[in-house]
Formats: C-alpha cells, structure tokens, sequence
C-alpha cells in the first residue's frame, strides 16, 4: 500500500478550512498553495519581496518534514493578484529553483485574503534515499 501522510504547518487556516500544508503520497509531495503567512505569529509583511521569502522558508520547512529539499521540486505554480509583483521576486525564486529548473506557471488570480501578495504551490518527488533533516540553527 502507498504511503499517504499529512503534514500540518500550524497554520489556522488548515484547520479552519480542512486541508494540509502537504500531503506525501508514495515517492510525490503535494504541497498546498503556501503564502507569505509566518505560521507562528499569523502575520503577514505588507512587502511582497519579504512575503515570498517567508512563503519558500515555509515550503522547505513542509519539504523537509516530507524527506525533500527544493532540489527535488519538478513543478512550480505562482499565484499573484498583482502582475507587477511577479518580476521583482525573480531573484528570489531563482536563488531555489535557478539550478533546479522545474517547470513553472504563473498566475494572475484573486488571494483568498487582500494582504496576500503572493502564493506558491509546488510538487517534489522525494529521493530513493531520505535526506537528513538540517539541523537547527
């Protein structure tokens, strides 16, 4: 039988909508569309570049949990309200994904709250052999 297992973030908007920050599924993790929420303290930067920043400390912390890394991402999806944010976050995203090069799609859409600038949603296929998980610090 495939392994399927739910990874939570905290954040309260899993609980009060029903859903997983991600969700492994044999070798394939899911991860749900992530914004720049610091799951913690439940805020959010009005700045968009910070707001992607904490939004991919999110993924890699759920991808971590789920024996991945960001080198083993094979697809992105980009959801912005705003076209004209998407441009200054490409050096951003190109410090994880540059090397890596997973295939890639943004969107301009509405966000489920107006002080969301910019969400992230991402697919990895973990690796034969689980890599160790970073140590704190």
């Amino acid at each position: 039988m495939t392994e399927r297992r739910a990874i939570l973030s905290g954040s309260t908007f899993e609980e009060e909508i029903g859903y997983a920050r991600a969700v492994v599924d044999g070798d394939w993790v899911h991860v749900s569309g992530t914004t720049g929420f610091d799951y913690a303290t439940m805020t959010i930067s009005d700045d968009v570049i910070e707001q992607v920043e904490q939004c991919l400390r999110n993924v890699e912390s759920a991808l971590a949990e789920a024996g991945c890394s960001f080198a083993d991402v094979v697809r992105v999806r980009y959801l912005l309200p705003d076209r004209e944010d998407f441009q200054p976050c490409w050096p951003t995203l190109r410090r994880c994904f540059g090397d890596i090069r997973p295939a890639a799609t943004m969107l301009v859409c509405g966000l489920s709250d107006p002080r969301m600038k910019f969400e992230i949603e991402v697919y990895a296929r973990r690796p034969a052999e689980p890599r160790p998980m970073p140590a704190a610090g």
